[in-house]
């Protein structure tokens, strides 16, 4: 798949070798549909491929006519409706793995990509809009106005993209439960205390430090070689029990999405109120 030809994400190289990567769905906040995840996929591939790209930020786009700071998404999490799939050609469809729905795929490919990649968090980061950052982002930056939340347990349904295995071993297990079990908004600054990202950046200068980051981590100020070697090292030793992690988070979730709580979670969601779950 050429990168030119994505439909809901853009991918762009400047002259230093660094690529963004921008999730360019703004009138559903960004959100990743398996659509997104495949070209996700194929960006990271063709950054892998392409020796004369460095390193890679990962940021959301605006809303087109809004500069309002605290209205911008870096993603809304999944995207499950059926228009997604508008306009894709057979070819791609047979590429999507529907009953994939933990995206093992687009997560080992994020996980094993030994180049430096940042996540630049512009706005709110929902469930899979953010855990698949956990996965793939060697640094992660928020702005001022940025927000994480990983309501799974509100809808009904299980945590994904390897986060029940990564969330424990930056938190800690009581603590990632606690985050997992009650979804509940973490704003910037608590999130780098947590250890969810590294800095909280002003939010006009959000890319630009981004960007200077990156650039301190490729040829000629660094040592790009030993980066790639510590960060291959690291995420190697983790690869089989990540893999583990997206199967039963797989299996999990295609029983959950059977539930009488997950139709209740999303009917609670449609109708703003509070769900009545029933624990089946």
């Amino acid at each position: 798949m050429n990168t030119k030809d994505f439909k809901d994400l853009v991918y762009l190289k400047d002259d230093t070798g660094l690529v963004t990567l921008t999730l360019n769905t703004p009138a559903r906040k960004n959100a990743l549909s398996p659509v997104s995840f495949l070209e996700m996929y194929w960006a990271i591939d063709q950054f892998e491929k392409d020796e004369t790209a460095h390193a890679l930020i990962i940021t959301g786009a605006k809303t087109p006519g809004s500069d309002e700071p605290t209205r911008e998404a870096f993603s809304s999490g999944g995207y499950f409706s059926p228009d997604a799939f508008e306009g894709v050609s057979d070819e791609l469809m047979q590429q999507i793995d529907l009953s994939d729905i933990a995206q093992k795929k687009a997560t080992l490919k994020l996980f094993l990509c030994d180049k430096p990649i940042i996540a630049a968090i512009n706005g709110l980061a929902i469930g899979g809009g953010f855990t698949f950052v956990l996965a793939g982002a060697d640094q992660v930056y928020m702005s001022e106005h940025a927000w994480i939340q990983l309501p799974f347990a509100k809808l009904g349904i299980s945590a994904e993209l390897g986060s029940t295995f990564l969330l424990p071993r930056l938190l800690g297990l009581q603590k990632a439960k606690e985050i997992m079990f009650y979804g509940e908004r973490i704003e910037a600054k608590p999130a780098v205390a947590l250890g969810l990202a590294n800095a909280v950046v002003p939010h006009e200068e959000l890319l630009d430090f981004a960007r200077a980051k990156a650039l301190q981590v490729i040829p000629p100020n660094g040592a790009g070689l030993a980066i790639r070697t510590m960060k291959r090292i690291t995420h190697q030793q983790q690869i089989e029990a990540l893999s583990q992690a997206l199967d039963l988070e797989n299996e999990a979730l295609n029983a959950l999405l059977k539930s009488e709580d997950f139709m209740e979670g999303i009917s609670a969601r449609v109708e703003r109120r509070a769900p009545v779950f029933k624990g089946r």
